[in-house]
């Protein structure tokens, strides 16, 4: 029954949230709160919460502070250069800019935590999306996708969780496996570049003009020119469906219908200010203190990737030195972390609500019978290809649980039905790390209500585009290590 009802309640949250039916909010806490009391322990759902929350603080605490240094050191134009090597590299052409954000995704990762990730790819590439009027779902799902993969860096949890589970040498599990992992690597730039290639083809063709303001359409053939023109600081008085600074090519292009909703439609259709974040006239700009909050930042990611001391503590005090010397007047300091309020109520009040869901489904056991479901069902015949079988399930369990309760939980299980059948702890283990492309995208990843959040997103618009496309990168992945006999 427990089994039943764990699948039911996770398939309700997510029916509910890809139609629109319920905030991921109110669903992350109404849907749990609900099926405790169906399975007879709402008596103890309490207990379940405060479990919950006790062991999603540390994470929620973490993204308040992480929120508030990265937004300080946008305001401060710490990345305004690494934005405008990505304008000229992408130039006004969606093909570009989604392989670009594949790109700034994938090398932002190597910091090992998701959220900075998507605060700094969001950041940088928000405005170009915006401008050109491009799907902010292609960039949400391309840059969750690029960090997946990545996620399965050593020190970015996955490897280190399934090292500790199974008393092996994280290097003897990760190394090995780097081969598939840049084949779904190579499997995500492939998907930036067809996204892309989609994108163009519903926009049209765009180039950077060398006068801002210019939107007439063009007929004919227009020259590619290097965009020597950044569209930050332009403003935000473009109107019609051609963004200012950029003039479109008509002829042969197609506005048919495309699974990803276009950015400035529907719930989408914003006021334009995310371009206000790059202005190169803002107040906030700190261009003496360039080199400090440089220096900072690489200490910061340095000591992060180190360990030398918890995430939360480290971006706490990362953000009072970071308001401290940027802003040495109170009321700047005030208005700096008002300015991102927002964003840090959203993303803490999310990571909470996950805590009711996760507390739940663990509590009342669901989590563990539905493992132990699925591994029984595993025909004996399949017994010498636990690495196989560990791989594909890891697809949807990432999804569905947490990283600690799926390598703590899961992993061992796995690892104990294939050492029956002569299959190695070591394969078991690299084979978990197969649906970490997925996972980035699960409701029960606090980083990913930083993506969405940050992007002006839907969390279900998001799920409802990535979830395939990560899987199937999740599977190139499987299909490499299985090939390369790594799996």
């Amino acid at each position: 029954m427990l089994t039943i009802l764990g699948f039911v309640m996770i398939a309700a949250f997510l029916v509910l949230i890809m139609m629109k039916k319920m905030s991921p909010m109110a669903a992350l806490v109404l849907i749990p709160a609900l099926f405790c009391v169906l399975v007879g322990q709402g008596a103890h759902l309490g207990d379940y919460v405060l479990k919950g929350i006790g062991d999603l603080a540390p994470t929620a605490a973490m993204l308040m502070f992480a929120i508030i240094y990265f937004g300080v050191m946008i305001d401060v134009g710490l990345f305004d250069p690494i934005v405008r090597g990505i304008l000229k590299f992408c130039k006004a052409d969606p093909v570009r800019v989604v392989v670009g954000t594949a790109l700034l995704a994938a090398i932002v990762s190597l910091d090992g935590d998701g959220s900075t990730t998507f605060m700094i790819t969001v950041s940088a590439l928000y405005p170009l999306y915006k401008r050109l009027k491009m799907s902010l779902v292609v960039m949400t799902g391309v840059a969750a996708t690029a960090n997946g993969v990545m996620n399965t860096l050593p020190w970015g949890g996955p490897t280190a969780r399934a090292a500790t589970a199974l008393k092996l040498d994280a290097g003897d599990i990760f190394v090995p496996m780097i081969p598939a992992l840049a084949v779904g690597l190579v499997a995500v730039f492939a998907l930036a570049y067809v996204l892309g290639r989609r994108e163009r083809k519903r926009l049209g063709v765009l180039t950077l003009d060398d006068t801002l303001g210019d939107t007439r359409p063009v007929t004919g053939t227009v020259p590619e020119k290097e965009a020597e023109q950044v569209l930050v600081g332009a403003g935000t008085g473009a109107t019609g469906g051609t963004p200012a600074g950029t003039r479109r090519t008509t002829g042969g292009a197609d506005t048919g219908a495309d699974d990803a909703p276009a950015a400035g439609s529907g719930d989408q259709a914003d006021e334009d200010d995310g371009l206000q974040v790059l202005d190169p006239q803002r107040a906030t700009l700190r261009p003496k203190l360039y080199w400090f909050n440089a220096a900072l930042t690489l200490a910061l990611l340095t000591l992060l990737i180190m360990q030398t001391l918890p995430i939360p503590v480290l971006f706490l005090i990362g953000a009072a030195l970071a308001l401290t010397v940027n802003f040495p007047h109170m009321k700047d300091q005030k208005a700096r972390v008002a300015a991102h309020a927002e964003n840090v109520l959203n993303v803490s009040g999310m990571v909470f609500a996950a805590a009711v869901f996760t507390g739940v489904l663990t509590g009342t056991g669901m989590v563990e019978h539905m493992a132990r479901w699925l591994v029984s069902g595993v025909p004996d015949a399949l017994g010498p290809h636990m690495g196989i079988v560990t791989g594909v399930l890891s697809i949807p369990l990432t999804y569905f649980m947490s990283n600690d309760g799926f390598y703590f939980g899961i992993v061992p299980i796995l690892a104990e039905a294939g050492a029956a059948h002569g299959v190695a702890p070591i394969e078991i283990a690299r084979a978990s790390l197969v649906g970490q492309a997925l996972h980035m995208s699960s409701p029960l990843v606090p980083a990913v209500y930083v993506l969405v959040g940050m992007a002006k997103v839907e969390f279900g618009d998001h799920t409802k585009f990535t979830v395939k496309w990560a899987a199937l990168t999740s599977l190139v992945v499987l299909c490499a290590g299985v090939l390369f006999g790594i799996i």
